[in-house]
């Protein structure tokens, strides 16, 4: 049991008091009694909202559970469905035509387009390798990745492979910064004759660094490099600016259940906001220190010196409304919501850069992601919040930028209010297909058994839900002052298919997407070059938005007779998704990690993921497509499979005929349980899990 210590009237754990008052408040001028006193106050004024506003998600869900029961077996009637909807406040009306009027708001968020990283906080090597992927060598991101066919020979240096990459490297250049005659491929070195002077930015010795689309190519030349030293015009590399903005994430990524967690998680945090992160590491046999990398400096045409910035621009993800923490606890004893602490702590921890040297924000801005709200009152509770914990930190008004994910029905459906709620402060919104489709699964979980997993992405809610995000916030006017965000690529290894797919997103409209790593992010950086994303974003602010029918219509499996075998391969694939996540998150108090799929191909996996799977079981149970009986056959082939796939990690205890396992019984009670969860959210059920692990750890 972690110690508690008093703090007006609040009950908080010793590891985090002494964080706040030993480091997240020194040097910020702000009392410690007086932060005390201005948190209990605003715990007091928004702790209970917070419960009104899950006490409404679940008066709405039984509504709709309700309208689906007394209708079962009838063909779906989409008027009916929407009048009703907006009979029970599920749907509000849209506001009239406005637009944000954010301010104070950095280019890589407002201007630029290019890719996000979403990185764990409390993984400081993962927080380093993201916060210095602003600039990437394409060389590096060719060569070692299957973005070109085949793979090195050599341990050494493959010359034929080297050459594939200079060739597909100067192919790029030729199409986004093209010479005025001639090929890249001829180029000697010399000062490059664009077809557009104006791309050329300036120089740094007797590099060259060329601007596109807002972003920028470095061309390193060095001829002593072994690289540079066979190349006609010495060229060693081709570094391009790629994730121009990384969230660090308190949230689905991350399994933080404790006190030790969450003073490990905002200590991450600190170092970011202070620009003093470093992490020490063994690698090849050397110890190796990672640390926040340095701006970049250039001589201009003119001969004005001026630097770029060295880093990505960092956001930090709270949670949601739902959690609780045990690291605080309220004067009645319960414990805090996790959402109002993540508000006031992370807030306090950027002073250190909005107050210091401005090692993250050059406009003065502190970007926070809220995840998981459920429609506009949800979003009007953040921005409330938010004014809150500017007054307790005598920050300015609207300091606090927010990011609001598009990831709940209710937030699709009444998109325009939504952003409405939160406008003079937004600066993000985004689409992410797994938690939106969990929340699609669970929302119309009685409506009856839903198409398979893999067909999701075809239903025609999903073109409604992405088209909708984009068009309705250009509406809204977010074109030049915030992102318009797509989700991630889930697959690290693949990525030639990366290449070949995610120019979608930019073509959308989208002003960025999500990468699962800075190597990605270098090859994703390239479809930045190749479309115009202002240019698109013109053509959507013309088109129609699809109907609200279109969205709200659920994917429902009406007619489908499924074979044995086709029942049995989804359940096989829905619980080795499961068990090879929970066992990770349960056991090692992994959020985010590269999973192997049932087919073996690593995929990046995190809490989003686990609802989508854990919630098609449930309903496909519920409606009899499978038994009881075939869930837990299924989940004991699957420990097999997934103890297999783990076999060599050390740390792993393996599943398989182990019935005290936690992770087992976690993923059990996710299945069984799961049309019980709030929103078919996973955080409750895991966080009980990998908290009674940890006692066992300690005992």
């Amino acid at each position: 049991m972690t110690a508690m210590t008093d703090r007006a009237d609040l009950l908080v754990a010793a590891p985090l008091a002494r964080f706040l008052e030993e480091r997240a408040l020194s040097e910020t001028g702000i009392d410690p009694a007086a932060f005390w006193a201005g948190t209990a106050a605003i715990f007091a004024r928004f702790a209970p909202r917070n419960a009104a506003l899950l006490a409404e998600r679940d008066r709405l869900q039984a509504a709709i559970d309700g309208w689906y029961a007394v209708r079962s077996g009838r063909p779906f009637d989409a008027d009916a469905h929407q009048a009703f909807l907006r009979r029970i406040g599920y749907l509000v009306d849209a506001p009239a035509p406005f637009a944000i009027d954010t301010h104070g708001v950095d280019p890589e968020v407002a201007t630029l387009a290019g890719p996000q990283l979403v990185v764990p906080i409390l993984n400081a090597r993962f927080l380093l390798n993201a916060a210095n992927a602003r600039w990437g060598s394409l060389y590096d991101a060719l060569y070692g990745t299957d973005a070109l066919p085949g793979a090195p020979r050599t341990e050494g240096y493959d010359a034929e492979r080297g050459g594939a990459v200079i060739a597909w490297a100067r192919g790029f250049l030729d199409a986004v910064v093209p010479l005025a005659t001639g090929s890249w491929r001829d180029w000697d070195g010399g000062q490059p004759p664009l077809a557009d002077p104006s791309q050329l930015a300036g120089r740094a010795g007797d590099s060259w660094l060329l601007r596109h689309h807002g972003l920028h190519i470095e061309l390193v030349i060095d001829r002593t490099h072994p690289i540079g030293r066979d190349d006609p015009a010495g060229l060693a590399d081709v570094v391009l600016e790629a994730a121009l903005t990384t969230i660090a994430d308190l949230e689905d990524s991350v399994a933080a259940v404790d006190a030790a967690d969450k003073v490990a998680a905002y200590a991450n945090w600190l170092g970011l906001m202070r620009g003093d992160l470093t992490e020490t590491f063994a690698k090849g046999g050397r110890t190796i220190t990672r640390r926040l990398a340095a701006d970049r400096a250039y001589v201009a045409p003119d001969r004005t010196p001026f630097s770029l910035p060295g880093r990505s621009l960092m956001f930090v993800r709270n949670v949601g409304h739902l959690m609780t923490t045990p690291a605080l606890r309220l004067p009645g004893g319960e414990e805090a919501p996790e959402g109002i602490l993540d508000a006031i702590v992370t807030s306090l921890i950027a002073l250190h850069d909005l107050h210091g040297a401005r090692a993250n924000s050059r406009a003065g801005s502190l970007y926070i992601v809220k995840p998981k709200m459920h429609g506009p009152e949800e979003a009007a509770f953040t921005n409330d919040l938010f004014d809150a914990v500017e007054d307790l930190l005598a920050l300015p008004r609207h300091t606090i930028k927010v990011g609001v994910m598009d990831e709940e029905r209710r937030t699709s459906a009444n998109l325009a209010a939504c952003i409405h709620a939160v406008r003079h402060r937004i600066v993000f919104i985004n689409t992410g297909f797994l938690d939106r489709t969990g929340d699609e699964i669970h929302t119309a979980m009685r409506a009856g058994p839903m198409v398979r997993k893999g067909e999701m992405k075809q239903a025609g809610w999903i073109a409604a839900y992405e088209q909708r995000n984009v068009r309705i916030g250009l509406a809204c006017g977010l074109g030049g002052r915030a992102q318009i965000g797509k989700g991630m690529w889930a697959a690290p290894d693949r990525m030639a298919d990366m290449l070949a797919q995610k120019g979608a997103h930019p073509a959308s409209g989208a002003s960025t997407a999500w990468v699962p790593s800075p190597t990605a992010a270098t090859l994703h950086a390239t479809h930045y070059h190749r479309i115009d994303v202002a240019a698109r974003q013109a053509e959507e602010a013309l088109a129609t938005v699809p109907e609200l029918d279109a969205l709200l219509t659920p994917p429902l499996a009406i007619g489908r007779n499924w074979s044995a075998a086709d029942i049995r391969e989804e359940l096989d694939n829905n619980a080795q998704g499961l068990l090879g996540y929970v066992v990770r998150w349960i056991d090692q108090g992994v959020g985010c990690s590269k999973v192997p799929d049932i087919h073996d191909v690593g995929l990046m996996e995190d809490r989003a993921t686990l609802r989508i799977s854990s919630q098609h079981i449930a309903n496909w149970l519920l409606h009899g497509v499978v038994t009881a009986d075939e869930v837990e056959a299924a989940l004991a082939r699957m420990a097999v499979t997934v103890d297999a796939q783990n076999a060599g990690d050390p740390l792993y205890r393996p599943m398989a005929g182990d019935p005290d396992h936690l992770a087992m019984q976690a993923a059990r009670a996710l299945i069984f349980e799961g049309t019980a969860q709030p929103n078919g959210y996973t955080e409750p059920l895991l966080h009980a899990y990998r908290a009674r692990a940890k006692q066992r750890e300690k005992a």
